[in-house]
């Protein structure tokens, strides 16, 4: 029986599929490109491997299946208990792809905070003009990053690049070892950081432990002249909380890539929050050729651990959800 490769995906272009085979093929493996899962479904019985954010449809329905790679970095709705026919299937991400395009992100929309584009924006859309406000720098000020992976390292070497005061990193599982975060606690100190923190950058992935982190109580501890950045996922935040702050000048500003639900529909109030940017979930931006390129570079390397009976590096416990 030939041991079949599909790889499920419209970002994934020729180029890579000629690259991903001249490495599948000296494992013995066949390789099977489809652009959506629809077209996938006929097949799924003959995959040993899935790359690609297939349908939960697919992976039912792949019941030969024992490693399934997403082309993101999020993992949540592959980690349904059951969902996999064979227990032992292994599930991994691509994190590590995105740190770089997501740190760019985090650093635009706190500058744009920072000099106050929202405000400048409103105005010249309603015909104003107005005089110069006062604006801020990352340069002096005191960040907080909640979430110290790939994408919390990568904003935490801009951020200092640009001169931030202090720039220190909140973890959940493994204390980063970086000279890029002048410290590192554990979640059980954020209480006590977010009163002198300046930015707040929430960068995690949606577990029972990270949900609602950032609550009520916790944002009425930042000052009034605290800003909030999120590009990990919605969930994290207490949304109608942020937009009573924001609406009561307790909050300076906020920037969401995530939010809850995505789509937000067209009338939701955090779209007409005071001082908000909001962006529909575009910061890891798989449309950027550098960063497939990436994703499948670290797809080739993962496979060749997989043959070879390695531990896979981004693999995920689906009860933890990372």
């Amino acid at each position: 029986m030939k041991r079949v490769l599909g790889v499920v995906s419209e970002i994934i272009t020729e180029e890579h599929i000629l690259q991903i085979s001249q490495i599948a093929s000296q494992y013995g493996f066949h390789v099977q490109h489809y652009n959506n899962s629809m077209e996938a479904m006929g097949c799924a019985s003959d995959f040993e491997i899935i790359f690609g954010n297939c349908t939960v449809d697919l992976i039912r329905s792949a019941k030969n299946l024992k490693w399934h790679r997403c082309v993101s970095a999020g993992t949540n709705r592959y980690s349904e208990k059951g969902l996999y026919r064979c227990s032992d299937s292994i599930l991994s991400s691509s994190s590590g792809a995105f740190g770089k395009d997501i740190a760019e992100h985090i650093t635009m929309v706190t500058l744009m905070l920072l000099r106050n584009m929202p405000q400048y924006m409103v105005l010249m859309r309603q015909g104003g003009w107005g005089s110069p406000q006062e604006i801020r720098t990352i340069s002096g000020s005191t960040i907080t990053i909640l979430g110290t992976g790939d994408i919390g390292l990568a904003f935490a070497q801009r951020a200092k690049a640009m001169g931030a005061k202090s720039v220190c990193g909140i973890y959940r599982s493994r204390k980063p070892n970086d000279r890029c975060f002048d410290m590192a606690y554990p979640v059980s100190h954020l209480d006590h950081l977010l009163p002198q923190t300046d930015i707040l950058v929430l960068c995690l992935p949606s577990t029972v432990e990270t949900c609602g982190i950032l609550s009520k109580e916790r944002i009425n501890l930042l000052s009034k002249t605290s800003y909030v950045i999120n590009v990990g996922r919605g969930t994290a935040i207490d949304q109608e909380a942020l937009i009573d702050a924001l609406n009561g000048d307790r909050l300076a500003g906020a920037a969401l890539d995530v939010m809850l639900p995505e789509p937000l529909p067209a009338g939701d109030k955090l779209r007409s929050a005071k001082n908000i940017i909001l962006t529909p979930h575009i910061a890891g931006n798989i449309a950027h050729s550098a960063t497939r390129d990436l994703i499948v570079k670290l797809f080739c390397e993962d496979f060749i651990n997989y043959v070879e009976g390695k531990q896979l590096k981004r693999a995920v416990n689906r009860e933890k959800g990372y």
